[in-house]
């Protein structure tokens, strides 16, 4: 007998019959096929090239199929045999076919449609500690936080119907401590706080100050708290339509925190930090753990080192399937995402592991490209000055320091966007400069990711455009359009702007802010090779100091007052850079033995004071 596809079951039996007997489901599908709706194009392939080209239906095997809602293929995943033949075919990779783990035999928590993305498992809330997710973007961050706020009810994988009840999700977890906390969901009963991503959206929804904003948003004791625990004081009186990058993220971690709620989840509180407003930020979001269940997206593994108890691995396929892990101790689950096998899962998520080094590198490069004079410039209220300095063909010279003292003003200065007050004029060149605050235009939101960068070049069909831009993952978003990437796309898609562009020395201002950890090695290398090739100098600005390290020959290192002074040393070793900078922050970092990442030491232990002794900021294991 087969059950109606508008019957929902109420019992574990019921469930299991209706999972066998409904078509639409499998207790073990082999695979996952996608289709992107936004990027499948019918007209540019002729009208289903994919149908035509398919070996199955060629058989006679119904497996491609046209909706009659958009006109727009879907894929019969159970008759589908991975040929990959439609996948190759598709001009505008709007198709994608993924193999599931042989380990994975169990449904999904939930599925947002025929050929959509899926997500298993999900992770344990936890109270008295923060739970970080870490993994790839685009494996079911948004999907996890959605259903644990209650703003998602799942559907558990039959696509028939939209949801599920929630007794349904609750029985698939019976016995585990996600129990409780499904039945307080269904009962809404959570109250959540979501801080999201997307940081420089605020400004495009708010007008007014900062107090104004926070005074919306909670009582005002908690506000008071909140801005207090994170030292935004003096950014109250501020507009929030001319705050920086960091000063937005500080003004929605407080905006979180401020909430009184059972759930909070942070996604990416780290971008624009410098380090010392990052492990700020971290003790007061581990605060919050003491009364509430609290979940963090971070990329920057040491923060999330330093903040979370316990980690779930994310992993799966990119925009076609996620799997979240069973719950480790932070330390071993961040080296076991490092090493890409999780002993726990007996599943291999990656081909090789990423290891970094023990040690500073040392720079071979010694050909001036050019000299740069000392450089200044006042503002109101705010006054910067830099050190002369030669930067090297090919090298890239990274830019640390707190927020507010600069960094971003003398990369201006070097572009042109700005004046000095003094030196001479830098010499003339061709300068292709990426901003902190990815920021588009009403017309550039409308753009395909073709045209936006169409604008900038007109190579793109040559063969070192097309491999630039598979290997930072954009040759198969050509189609999609500016305002829907998500903020590691659309980082990519700036990075990609500014070296497609005509130039001959590249200005990068936190290229690093929403890429995964994956993602920043691959820029890292792809900036490396291409100064290297091209012997052409790049100066580079960031607060993620994994990535500093890998990416950089030297260091400049700012220092001064935030938002009134800053001073811009010249050009140094990483060795001296690292340790000038994290000194006067007071800050030390060991190595993780296993993969040589660095971990933040806590204030005052016997390794911090250790290495504050022999004056090993950063490179010590």
């Amino acid at each position: 007998m087969r059950l109606g596809a508008g019957h929902i079951p109420k019992s574990s039996l019921s469930i299991l019959i209706y999972r066998l007997t409904d078509q639409s489901y499998s207790m073990r599908h082999e695979r996952i096929a996608i289709i992107d709706r936004e990027m499948c194009k019918p007209k540019v392939c002729d009208w289903y090239l994919c149908q035509r080209v398919c070996p199955v239906e060629r058989s006679g095997t119904e497996c491609i199929t046209v909706s009659e809602t958009d006109k727009k293929p879907f894929i019969n995943e159970e008759t589908c045999i991975s040929c990959m033949i439609c996948v190759k075919k598709c001009p505008t990779k709007a198709i994608n076919i993924v193999n599931l783990p042989h380990e994975l035999d169990e449904p999904p928590v939930h599925r947002y449609g025929k050929n959509e993305f899926a997500l298993y498992r999900l992770p344990i809330p936890e109270k008295n500690a923060v739970v970080g997710l870490i993994g790839p973007n685009g494996v079911g961050k948004s999907t996890v936080m959605n259903i644990l706020a209650g703003a998602l009810q799942p559907n558990s994988g039959v696509l028939e119907r939209k949801t599920a009840e929630w007794k349904e999700l609750i029985t698939q977890f019976k016995g585990s401590e996600l129990q409780a906390y499904l039945e307080r969901v269904a009962a809404k009963q959570i109250r959540s706080a979501y801080k999201p991503q997307a940081v420089d959206q605020i400004p495009l929804i708010w007008k007014g100050t900062v107090q104004e904003m926070l005074a919306t948003l909670s009582e005002k004791k908690r506000v008071v708290d909140a801005v207090k625990k994170l030292g935004i004081g003096h950014l109250l009186g501020k507009e929030v339509k001319g705050l920086s990058g960091g000063e937005l993220q500080l003004l929605a971690i407080a905006a979180t925190i401020a909430r009184d709620a059972d759930f909070y989840f942070f996604d990416e509180p780290s971008s624009y930090l410098d380090v010392y407003e990052r492990l700020r930020a971290a003790g007061a979001i581990r605060e919050l753990a003491k009364h509430s269940i609290v979940l963090v997206v971070e990329h920057d593994l040491a923060v999330a080192d330093y903040l979370a108890d316990t980690v779930h691995v994310l992993y799966g396929e990119p925009a076609v399937y996620g799997i979240v892990s069973h719950p480790q101790a932070v330390r071993n689950g961040i080296n076991s995402y490092l090493d890409g096998y999780l002993p726990s899962e007996n599943v291999r998520i990656r081909p090789e592991a990423i290891r970094f080094d023990l040690r500073a590198k040392e720079t071979q490069k010694s050909k001036v490209f050019m000299t740069f004079p000392e450089l200044a410039k006042t503002f109101p209220g705010f006054q910067l000055r830099t050190s002369a300095g030669s930067v090297y063909k090919g090298e890239v010279i990274g830019i640390i320091g707190p927020n507010g003292i600069g960094k971003t003003t003398f990369i201006k200065l070097l572009a042109g966007e700005l004046a000095s007050d003094t030196g001479t004029p830098l010499p003339t060149m061709r300068l292709s400069y990426k901003p902190q605050r990815l920021i588009l235009t009403n017309e550039e939101e409308a753009f395909t990711v073709h045209e936006f960068l169409s604008e900038t070049t007109d190579s793109l069909s040559t063969t070192e455009a097309k491999r630039l831009l598979r290997l930072l993952g954009i040759e198969k978003r050509f189609e999609k359009i500016m305002s829907n990437l998500s903020g590691g796309e659309l980082q990519a898609v700036f990075i990609a702007r500014a070296l497609l562009a005509p130039h001959d020395m590249l200005l990068l201002d936190e290229p690093s802010a929403f890429l995964d950890v994956e993602q920043r090695l691959v820029v890292a290398k792809i900036l490396r090779s291409y100064t290297e090739d091209r012997q052409i100098p790049a100066f580079l600005v960031d607060h993620d100091l994994q990535f500093i390290d890998v990416i950089s020959d030297r260091l400049m290192v700012f220092e001064g007052e935030r938002g009134k002074m800053g001073t811009g040393n010249a050009p140094t070793d990483l060795t001296q850079g690292m340790n000038t900078f994290l000194k006067q922050l007071g800050v030390t970092f060991r190595r993780d033995p296993s993969t040589g990442r660095p971990r933040a030491n806590k204030p005052g232990s016997q390794k911090d004071q250790e290495q504050k002794q022999h004056e090993a900021y950063f490179y010590a294991s």
